[in-house]
């Protein structure tokens, strides 16, 4: 008997956290996983002609329990993945994979399905969500093999299975490395100059966990961006870096026989499946549709920023020798100059901004954003229990219909890994009674904790991620759709991300800023020039930004697109593609696709350009906002209908023309960046 064996009487039923111990996930799964498949014998036992109703949507409401069981173990893996957690990950992932291939290749379910995509070629009986349901579902059953002559069945099943295994160990070696080295500084060096005295309060505790005097500088995020941002010590910059960027690279963690692995396992299922590459296997219900799209908006972006991106290093170059740097300008000391540059430009200190945004006040301000553009209200509840202590817990309503349960996760851990990140524990849906059962959200972020002296005060990038992945939650909570499958976050990887970015827009509007950016101590309001010059500084190192990101893009591409047989160096091939948009000098020793977990371990393989395309889609969209008014309630309701309650329930091309009134253009985006193509 587990806590999942049972109805939960918790508020909202929610998952009862207090009483579910990781011994209880492996005979969760198993129970459930016999459930799904009585589920399924159900479906293809029906004595009636199948249908859309007895198989499409009994096939999506199949296995409810084992999609609970699921959800909650794998997002507290990432969340607080200890060796226990990820002991149990290794036995589960084999029963998952053998049971999602059972499903995709069974014959009788399989005929059925067919049977129902048959009759929608001859007749088209069906429109709208129902359409897009039956497509994906047909479509996943290809995908998982179902119209392969049974030899080549097996081989799918066992290339499955050792994909899933390859991308659990690639994460798991990603966080090991992360968590295996920091730097004890001794109280009092020379090498604390420059590092405010926040992130001091923050090593000073970290040393104190350890036993040691001092401080300890670790390669979280906020550790790293902290010491390549502030430390006057060039060699600590160095070493920060250069651990950092070599992480599971020729080291105990190196996760370059994953990598190698991984690609091996895609693209052999690729080619079973009858496509030449992963990335055109991959692409197939993306927005962007085929390789030329994306490679178009990947050069159209580079044609524009890479000769920027050139002007703005130069520039720096000849601002770090006026303030007295003498040799080669390398990238640990991009991050320093950029921050002193920028204070320059703007007369505006990063770090000194912290004091206006307490991580409460950011929590009053993203809510209240969205209570004055979408009519959400937040109550915080003591009742629901989280699944750490760390974690803040908000029941949200719209009006009166209570919409969400949001959970809120902030700072490091030890067992949660890197990054920002927002899931569910349970989608949304319209269940077999017609009842609306609305999801349970979670965004997990890692961001500057507090110490005993002052609150978390979180940086302008944190405040921007948090905006990021609350843009998501949005997506999650406000979800009005019928079928799981298609509600909330389950639309294309290339459009999925329009949402997110579209609120990062309001974090440098005036009307925003005022709501809630006040000094923790004094309660100022964030200065008027502030707010000016943050405003200015939109374009700030623009050029530069972009190529960075066009670069994992196209390694992503480059990854997915040769043939596997030929990935042997990993670093030499990374840098194949790094130097065709390099702007920096190449520091031998270190490799990032090691680390890639968005590729390896992610949702995002051949997917990375998405994050470039749905930018494009969203400074488009966020220019109607400018020409009605950021503010301005009637176009959010328009957005909220046309695009943030839909889903993947409606095409994606045809949500931002419902929006928008047209298709999108790129030219908000260079606009916005500055980087008109000349």
């Amino acid at each position: 008997m587990t806590p999942f064996t049972k109805p939960w009487t918790t508020p909202r039923q929610t998952p009862p956290f207090n009483d579910i111990k990781t011994e209880h996930y492996l005979p969760a799964f198993e129970e459930a996983i016999l459930e799904a498949k009585q589920d399924i014998e159900r479906i293809v036992n029906n004595p009636e002609s199948p249908d859309f109703e007895n198989t499409i949507v009994a096939l999506d409401r199949a296995g409810e329990r084992l999609s609970t069981v699921a959800d909650i173990f794998f997002n507290i893996l990432e969340c607080n993945g200890d060796d226990e957690m990820n002991a149990v990950a290794e036995k589960v992932q084999p029963l998952l994979v053998a049971y999602e291939n059972e499903v995709y290749q069974h014959p009788g379910l399989f005929a059925r399905v067919k049977a129902v995509h048959e009759q929608q070629q001859r007749d088209q009986a069906l429109q709208g969500a129902e359409k897009l349901l039956l497509k994906k579902t047909y479509d996943a059953f290809v995908a998982g093999g179902a119209n392969l002559p049974e030899s080549d069945k097996q081989r799918f099943r066992e290339l499955s299975l050792e994909l899933a295994n390859r991308q659990l160990d690639f994460g798991q070696r990603s966080l090991k490395a992360t968590n295996a080295w920091f730097v004890h500084v001794e109280k009092d060096s020379l090498r604390l100059s420059g590092i405010p005295e926040s992130a001091r309060a923050i090593a000073a505790q970290k040393a104190a966990d350890k036993g040691l005097e001092g401080y300890v500088f670790d390669l979280s995020a906020p550790d790293v961006n902290t010491v390549l941002s502030y430390a006057d010590d060039r060699s600590l910059r160095k070493e920060v870096y250069m651990h950092s960027s070599k992480k599971a690279y020729l080291d105990e963690f190196d996760n370059c026989e994953n990598i190698k692995e991984i690609l091996k396992c895609r693209e052999e299922i690729a080619h079973l499946l009858g496509y030449d590459h992963y990335a055109n296997y991959a692409l197939r219900n993306r927005m962007a549709k085929d390789l030329d799209h994306v490679y178009h908006l990947l050069d159209e972006l580079k044609a524009a920023a890479l000769p920027a991106a050139k002007r703005e290093i130069e520039e720096l170059k000849q601002f770090a020798q006026n303030q007295g740097f003498e040799g080669t300008f390398e990238r640990w000391d991009l991050s320093y100059y950029m921050e002193k540059l920028r204070q320059q430009k703007f007369s505006l200190d990063m770090e000194k901004l912290k004091v206006y945004f307490p991580l409460n006040q950011v929590i009053d301000g993203v809510f209240g954003l969205a209570t004055t553009l979408y009519g959400l209200r937040f109550e915080k509840s003591a009742d629901i229990q989280p699944y750490h202590p760390d974690v803040q817990v908000f029941e949200v309503y719209r009006g009166e219909k209570f919409m969400a349960v949001l959970y809120l996760d902030f700072h490091p851990r030890s067992t949660k890994r890197s990054g920002a990140w927002m899931t569910e524990f349970r989608d949304q849906y319209v269940n077999a009674d017609g009842e609306d059962v609305r999801p349970w959200v979670s965004l997990v972020m890692n961001f500057t904790p507090p110490t005993a002296e002052q609150p978390s005060l979180l940086t302008f990038n944190e405040v921007n991620t948090f905006l990021h992945e609350f843009g998501h939650a949005l997506n999650g909570m406000l979800s009005e759709v019928k079928y799981a499958s298609l509600s909330g976050t389950h639309s294309p990887r290339d459009f999925v991300e329009l949402p997110s970015q579209l609120n990062e827009n309001w974090l440098t509007e005036p009307e925003f800023l005022r709501t809630f950016a006040r000094h923790y101590q004094t309660g100022e309001l964030i200065p008027e020039e502030y707010v000016l010059q943050l405003k200015k500084m939109n374009q700030y190192m623009a050029g530069y930004l972009c190529v960075r990101q066009l670069s994992f893009g196209y390694l992503d591409m480059m990854w997915h697109t040769m043939p596997a047989t030929e990935v042997d160096d990993v670093r030499a091939l990374e840098r194949s593609v790094f130097d065709t948009v390099e702007v920096l000098p190449v520091v031998p020793g270190t490799c990032m696709s090691p680390t890639f977990s968005h590729l390896f371990s992610g949702g995002y393989a051949a997917g990375y350009y998405g994050y470039k395309w749905a930018e494009m889609l969203e400074a488009d969209a966020f220019a109607l906002f400018k020409e009605t008014g950021v503010m301005n309630k009637e176009t959010a309701q328009r957005y909220l209908e046309t695009i943030l309650s839909k889903g993947g329930s409606v095409d994606a091309m045809e949500m931002f023309v419902n929006f928008r009134g047209r298709e999108p253009k790129i030219d908000a985006l260079l606009e916005r960046d500055g980087l008109r193509a000349s």
